[in-house]
């Protein structure tokens, strides 16, 4: 395994799309990571640091409509976030690269990976963390409650720090990013198709009230390569609870590669 030199620079703004922290000279695999619903870019950067050691550079993908592309209008489907992404996305898989998605970003880094498949081109992993399979019915609603019930649901998710939740300001910019994106989820509709071949590891808490490990195991029904499934200890954001453990997920499903 190699160790690519890293560069100092905190953070590079590669386009509007995607946020490179931990830049390497050689990275042996690029692995692009979707934040959760309401996140941004920026949680993946413990991630990042992590992995860059390893030989492995991580591009954290930013939606529009949060920090600075707050005044981009939100997406309106995942489709419509997919496809603006891919063009950008496309100029970084000239390397071996591989996908991770979290909560929503699951089903964006599922989606993404079935079009490359139809494009021709193939992630060497596809990393799933914290979704129900999308063959397992749901009715996201988030979007529809008032402010009051919605800060509740993201307390109850245990995701967000209590101090950004008690300060008015803060969640007057976090909220409408978190709305929109819920009202994108539920308006997703999963559209049978060919299975990926490309291997998929999916990652879940095992006190995850929004994910039953049934349910995350169901996407092996749209898996045709190689599927693990790894539950780890926590809630619905373990990964920030074990980052070791997720690390060493991501290593492993990776050795091959680097």
């Amino acid at each position: 395994m190699t160790t690519p030199t890293a560069t100092r620079a905190p953070d590079r703004v590669l386009d509007a799309w995607l946020r490179r922290f931990r830049p390497l000279q050689a990275a042996a695999v690029r692995l692009v990571c979707f934040p959760h619903a309401g996140g941004s870019a920026s949680s993946f950067l413990t991630l990042a640091s992590s992995l860059a050691p390893l030989g492995v550079e991580v591009l954290a993908v930013q939606y529009p409509g949060r920090q600075e592309r707050r005044s981009e209008p939100f997406a309106r489907s995942v489709e419509e976030l997919v496809e603006a992404l891919l063009p950008e996305l496309r100029q970084w898989t000239g390397r071996p690269f591989a996908l991770f998605g979290h909560s929503l970003g699951a089903t964006l880094a599922f989606e993404t990976a079935r079009r490359l498949a139809g494009l021709g081109e193939r992630p060497v992993h596809l990393f799933l963390s914290g979704r129900r399979a999308p063959t397992v019915p749901r009715r996201d609603t988030g979007h529809l409650l008032d402010d009051h019930a919605l800060i509740s649901m993201i307390a109850r998710l245990q995701g967000t720090e209590p101090a950004v939740l008690r300060d008015e300001e803060l969640l007057r910019m976090v909220l409408p990013a978190l709305r929109s994106d819920y009202e994108l989820a539920g308006a997703y509709r999963y559209r049978p198709g060919e299975a990926l071949r490309t291997p998929v590891t999916v990652l879940t808490g095992d006190r995850d009230p929004n994910v039953p490990v049934r349910d995350a195991c169901r996407w092996s029904e749209v898996a045709a390569g190689p599927f693990g499934v790894c539950v780890l200890p926590g809630g619905h954001f373990f990964l920030n609870e074990r980052p070791d453990e997720v690390r060493a997920v991501i290593e492993g499903a990776l050795a091959d590669a680097l």
